[in-house]
């Protein structure tokens, strides 16, 4: 029994290494078909996250400015969204881009650009929030001396933000973070098509599922080494942020 047990485990570790191995070839070699799907990926989510910094960023602008009537009301809503489930929002985009939904018009379903909203209804909470936060943690007479030298609130909640800038450069990394990992929301709203609509985490899960495991190995590899390079990002802007203050 010890003997089978044992042969079972050395069979296993064999099994993992050589997929390993496989994986480190693809990557190597620059595989086409690992090459294609990491750079759409990246375009997919790059494309999201400046689609996002441009709406998250606008809306901490605008809650930055002054009070109104509302504004806890937007905050919590914001900050719920936050974690919104990527299933939900690639659900919700799909009733809105099917072709009984109201933007079935557009015919974006099953395509890359759907992709991309899809992804940016999940980053901008994220830079919103993040972004806000860090305003409002800011230095109070930063925005207190702007408005004595004449500024506007719109002005100086600018300068607030100019003052904050790293943790707003770390709130947009950790809104790509988020949706260069994602799965749920792009293989419901994107299909996973071979070729066209395929990124690292819907390749993943299909390779697994098939039981081919050195592309997903090597996709996974990849993005850990991209989560690695976000998170040794976030850190440095966070410390930056820091002795800036």
């Amino acid at each position: 029994m010890r003997l089978a047990c044992e042969g079972m485990t050395k069979l296993s570790m064999d099994f993992i290494l050589n997929a390993i191995a496989k994986a480190f070839g693809l990557i190597i070699t620059l595989d086409p078909e690992l090459l294609g799907i990491v750079f759409l990926s990246i375009k997919v989510s790059g494309l999201a996250v400046i689609l996002s910094t441009i709406t998250g960023l606008f809306i901490a602008l605008s809650l930055s400015i002054k009070e109104f009537p509302g504004k806890p009301f937007i905050v919590t809503a914001n900050n719920t969204l936050m974690g919104l489930p990527p299933v939900v929002a690639g659900l919700f985009l799909y009733l809105m881009l099917s072709r009984s939904g109201p933007l079935g018009f557009m015919k974006l379903l099953y395509t890359p650009s759907a992709m991309v909203i899809a992804q940016a209804i999940l980053a901008t909470p994220i830079i919103a929030g993040l972004s806000y936060a860090a305003v409002a943690s800011a230095d109070a007479s930063v925005k207190f001396t702007a408005i004595t030298l004449g500024a506007t609130p719109f002005q100086a909640a600018l300068k607030t933000m100019k003052q904050v800038r790293y943790s707003i450069l770390a709130s947009v990394l950790a809104g790509f973070g988020r949706v260069i990992a994602e799965v749920g929301a792009v293989l419901i709203v994107g299909g996973n098509i071979s070729g066209y609509t395929r990124v690292m985490t819907t390749t993943i899960a299909l390779e697994a599922d098939k039981g081919d495991f050195e592309l997903a190995v090597a996709l996974g590899i990849v993005l850990m080494l991209i989560a690695f390079t976000l998170n040794g990002s976030l850190i440095y802007f966070q410390r930056k942020n820091i002795n800036h203050l």
